[in-house]
């Protein structure tokens, strides 16, 4: 059965290897997939629709576990850079002027444009724009 559906297993293997894992290693998990259903294989033209299905999805396992570890280990190396930026953020939005300040932690609350434009009585317009400016300026900083 392997060396039947070989290519159309060796095709699935290229597609999800460009996601980061190993083609052999891959094809190694698909067989042994295989191997474990084999009792449920149907006969006839259903059964390449079948190796496909459970070759794919042993796949699509394969690439959720690996990102979940690859999200994992560098979710806890960047914690702790996240939160010094983080933290430099805020003491920059602190030293704005204002309204400037006052615009950006509305619109940081979730505020509409419409909504900070009545609340600090001035258009929308200019909200718009001094966020722009605000932002821009910020990201100035931050590359220095």
């Amino acid at each position: 059965m392997l060396r039947r559906y070989r290519g159309m297993l060796f095709h699935l293997c290229r597609r999800y290897s460009r996601r980061g894992l190993d083609v052999d290693d891959l094809m190694q998990e698909m067989a042994l997939a295989l191997f474990q259903q084999f009792d449920r294989m149907p006969e006839g033209p259903a059964q390449a629709a079948w190796i496909w299905r459970v070759a794919n999805n042993k796949a699509i396992d394969l690439v959720r576990a690996t990102k979940q570890t690859d999200t994992l280990s560098s979710e806890t190396e960047m914690a702790s850079d996240d939160r010094t930026a983080i933290h430099e953020l805020r003491e920059r939005i602190e030293l704005l002027d204002e309204p400037d300040r006052s615009i950006v932690k509305m619109q940081l609350e979730g505020y509409s444009y419409e909504e900070i434009a009545a609340k600090l009585e001035m258009s929308e317009k200019n909200v718009s724009v001094r966020l722009v400016r605000v932002k821009e300026k910020l990201r100035k900083e931050f590359n220095r």
